[in-house]
């Protein structure tokens, strides 16, 4: 009796130590990864680039050169998290992004080593990028499989919700950053919360150690059933679900830019001062890091798709209500539909996908399936600071067209939703095996089905398949 106790209460504990650890790790992890955005769209096209009307440009570029890394990030830390365990490689994933971003604080400028500062930064940004494509999917994929059944979009909400608080972080820190003489700002100024980063990732490394793998893989381990190399597998058997997900993850434009071309173009198009913008963007991001376990919880009672698609929606009508309020300058209504895009509409989708693009996948390959597919389609977010500011062009004040371009966005994520199928009631275990489109699970028939699969040999098959 009390083996069977103990054995219930271990997932729980597991799950809120997952979730905990999620959120911080995630936190402390992004924090790094979004500074870097701050500081190019207020200070480093000053700093790393050639003076010139390109230098803006060339700024944001750098943002979108870690979403280069991502893809390949995906695809290393994905094969490692599925072959060797999700624990070690958030372990390396987070020292790498506290190396890279502690590195960035003490390179040289522009005026001191000429083009070989844009070229070290760029490399930096490169091995941020790396770490980045294997953390959220590896923290989304071990927190779902430690957390009940019932609660899996609750609980790997906490990630996401991690993710939005290292970007307010980012943005408090770049507040007082932000307010300095710019004489003080562009000499050391602007190292300050890059050289932070140590202590931020020995916080963060202390907390992940914590972690232990989640039960479904160390069965497969223990069962000697672990791919040899995922990637085949992924795209043999699941390349149209790698397809739908990276299209599913087309809406995080929305992120990127507001937190980088809008600042930009509040600032120095606008007039708005920065440290204003920056406390807007912390406000909704606040907000956003309320909203994702509501989000959660409401998708795990309704499902995945209502609440996806909702978000969708509203952010498509909202992107454009605020740039309306920020070419108009008022204040009031910028922070009103900031909190209203990035705290209710953006976490509507945002706080769901750490559960519905991993549970549409086996437990096999479902760290390489998550990572990959998301880090495609985290490509375009990366790269929108710049291809709004192409948007725009010489007519400063057009902002339609980057509404525009994040609404067609959020339009295809919709689309691609549509096509796919509703996982919240389906068992872990069960999760991104193929089935009938005529059969209806009901809570009655969940345990049945799993007794059925073990006592027929179905999993059994299925893995010889999967190692052939």
């Amino acid at each position: 009796m009390s083996m069977s106790t103990s054995a219930s209460a271990r997932p729980r504990n597991n799950a809120k130590i997952a979730a905990v650890s999620g959120f911080v790790g995630s936190a402390l992890e992004y924090y790094d990864f979004f500074i870097f955005g701050s500081a190019a769209a207020l200070i480093f096209g000053k700093l790393f680039f050639a003076p010139g009307p390109s230098s803006m440009l060339l700024s944001f570029a750098t943002v979108g050169v870690a979403y280069v890394a991502r893809p390949l990030g995906a695809v290393i830390c994905g094969h490692l998290g599925d072959k060797f365990g999700r624990k070690r490689v958030l372990l390396f994933t987070l020292l790498l992004m506290g190396t890279s971003t502690f590195l960035i604080g003490c390179l040289p400028t522009y005026s001191q080593i000429g083009m070989a500062a844009p070229v070290l930064i760029v490399a930096l940004r490169l091995l941020q990028g790396l770490s980045a494509g294997g953390e959220s999917p590896g923290s989304s994929s071990l927190t779902l499989e430690h957390a009940p059944d019932t609660k899996r979009a609750f609980y790997t909400s906490w990630t996401m919700s991690g993710i939005m608080f290292g970007i307010v972080l980012s943005t408090l820190v770049f507040i007082p950053v932000a307010s300095m003489p710019e004489e003080q700002l562009l000499a050391w100024g602007w190292r300050i919360p890059f050289l932070a980063s140590a202590i931020v990732t020995v916080i963060a490394f202390v907390l992940r150690r914590l972690l232990e793998e989640p039960p479904v893989f160390e069965e497969v381990k223990e069962n000697d059933e672990v791919v040899k190399v995922p990637l085949v597998i992924l795209f043999r058997y699941h390349w149209v679900t790698v397809l739908r997900i990276t299209a599913m993850s087309l809406f995080t434009i929305i992120n990127t830019i507001i937190n980088v071309f809008a600042l930009s173009y509040a600032t120095s198009v606008v007039g708005i001062d920065k440290g204003l913008m920056l406390v807007v963007i912390a406000v909704a991001n606040v907000t956003a890091v309320a909203m994702g376990p509501v989000a959660g919880l409401l998708s795990d009672r309704i499902g995945r798709k209502p609440v996806f698609l909702t978000g969708l929606v509203l952010q498509i009508g909202m992107i454009y209500v605020f740039f309306s309020a920020l070419s108009a300058a008022n204040v009031p209504l910028i922070f009103l539909t900031g909190i209203l895009l990035i705290g209710v509409a953006y976490t509507g989708a945002n706080a769901i996908y750490p559960a519905y693009f991993p549970e549409q996948f086996p437990v096999k390959v479902r760290y390489s399936g998550m990572a990959i597919s998301l880090m495609f389609g985290l490509l375009l977010a990366g790269f929108a600071p710049a291809i709004s500011e192409l948007l725009i062009g010489g007519n400063k004040a057009n902002w339609i067209p980057v509404a525009t371009f994040a609404a067609l966005a959020c339009l295809i994520s919709a689309i691609a939703t549509l096509t796919g199928p509703e996982t919240y009631r389906t068992p872990t275990a069960l999760l991104g095996l193929k089935k009938s489109r005529t059969q209806r699970r009901t809570p009655s028939t969940v345990m049945a089905e799993v007794v059925v699969a073990d006592a027929s040999g179905a999993e059994a098959a299925l893995t010889e398949k999967v190692r052939a």
